[in-house]
């Protein structure tokens, strides 16, 4: 390391080799932690980055980006003096060296808060908002990858999050998700990320929501789901993510902003978009329902939609996808049968009972627990419901949980309206938005 830093630093023909010799040293771990500690070998590549020669400098911003791979975060540190510079050049020059330049600054802010400290007071996001206007796919690409390392730091609430919302940036990232998550590109990837980790700090939901963010997402659902091919191209799911949680979380919020999307055929694109990716990537499935769920949590509107759009079919079969999924369907029929008598009779109508006799046989109590609140909540609304739970055998299936403790008591209550179809047991039913994943 000590040989090839020497060679750099000769300023003789072979620099530009030892230059490159060295960028392929610096992938190896050791190598990049030797290399900081050797006096002047960061002064030596900043001043190689800086300088009029554009193959050297090139060379030189290749191996600063290999130190920022390092997850040692003394390899961060010492990469301190070069931050300023890194920002300088991401206006201008190349598109590789705009490209390199941010993909080296987004892997240094991930392993060092003392980067991030620095790079804020130099301005990092207004150089970025001016980044965001740029044509150039790569370039773009890059700037989501910087954001989003940013959005998801531990300050990133307090200190981050309020400097891009004083920015263009939030607008600038939504147009480009909408226009980008059809064509499948890494920047919409990118910036889709951005918009969660935003949400997901719950300081910033006003301005996305007066941004126009909730019949924004919603149109491009709408358009996804309704020109999705059979079978979705690889990483599509990757977009489909991020805008499903935006709008789950956007939703959970106390704003009655589910009024803004009142718009059934948002169901339809939940399912279309639930058949195709149910197998090769069966966790959208969970997102999907995370979204039912929050639509269906307040407002009747949603609930009358799935019953009218004869979707309960398809929602019970995805009862056994997985534990979270059984409990998510079942509070979204929970959602629907704490509206009243008419909504629990056309669950009474459709296949629920015979259903969620095998669900209580389940030895997870998270899911039976879910159960038992949908049963009380038809029980209580629909006495013939619970006649015909017993025909079935229901009663059995309750005793058998008598003795779990934190069932126990829910358990004892069912029987009783069991044995009195009209029943006095109460017990409150399980039905608030639920904030996605964050």
């Amino acid at each position: 390391v000590l040989q090839l830093l020497r060679g750099v630093q000769r300023g003789s023909e072979d620099r530009k080799r030892s230059l490159s010799r060295l960028r392929w040293a610096l992938q190896n771990k050791e190598t990049q932690q030797k290399f900081v500690r050797l006096d002047g070998s960061i002064r030596t590549l900043i001043g190689l980055f800086t300088s009029s020669l554009a193959d050297m400098q090139m060379e030189a911003a290749r191996c600063l980006h290999e130190l920022s791979h390092s997850s040692d975060p003394a390899v961060a540190e010492a990469c301190l003096p070069v931050t300023s510079y890194l920002l300088t050049y991401l206006s201008g020059h190349s598109v590789e060296f705009t490209e390199l330049c941010l993909y080296t600054l987004g892997n240094l802010v991930v392993e060092s808060e003392a980067v991030r400290k620095q790079l804020l007071p130099q301005g990092i996001i207004p150089v970025l908002a001016s980044c965001i206007q740029s044509p150039h796919e790569a370039v773009l690409e890059g700037l989501g990858y910087v954001l989003s390392q940013l959005l998801q730091a531990k300050e990133a609430p307090a200190e981050i999050v309020p400097l891009v919302l004083d920015s263009v940036l939030p607008q600038h990232m939504l147009r480009l998700v909408c226009s980008g998550l059809k064509a499948g590109t890494g920047a919409a990837v990118e910036f889709a990320w951005c918009l969660h980790y935003i949400v997901c700090s719950h300081t910033a939901n006003a301005a996305l929501l007066s941004l126009g963010a909730l019949p924004a997402l919603t149109s491009l659902l709408l358009d996804l789901a309704s020109e999705i091919p059979q079978d979705a191209p690889e990483g599509l799911e990757l977009l489909v993510c991020p805008v499903l949680r935006c709008l789950s979380n956007l939703l959970a919020e106390e704003t009655g902003c589910e009024v803004q999307i009142q718009d059934e055929r948002l169901l339809i694109a939940l399912f279309l978009i639930l058949q195709c990716f149910l197998q090769q990537h069966p966790f959208i499935v969970q997102e999907c329902l995370w979204l039912l769920n929050n639509l269906t949590a307040d407002k009747p509107f949603f609930c009358s939609a799935l019953l009218s759009l004869d979707l309960l079919p398809a929602l019970l079969q995805l009862l056994p996808c997985s534990q979270m999924a059984s409990v998510l369907v079942l509070t979204v029929l929970c959602n629907i049968a704490e509206k009243g008598p008419a909504y629990c009779q056309q669950l009474h109508q459709q296949p629920v009972l015979p259903l969620l006799l095998p669900t209580l046989a389940l030895p997870d109590p998270e899911v039976v627990g879910q159960c038992l609140e949908l049963l009380h909540l038809l029980f209580r609304h629909c006495p013939e419901a619970a006649a015909d739970f017993v025909r079935q055998g229901g009663h059995r299936a309750l005793e058998q949980h008598q003795s779990t403790p934190e069932l126990q008591e829910r358990v004892r209550a069912l029987l009783d309206m069991v044995g009195q179809p009209l029943g006095a047991a109460t017990f409150s039913p399980c039905h608030a938005t639920l904030s996605a994943f964050s």
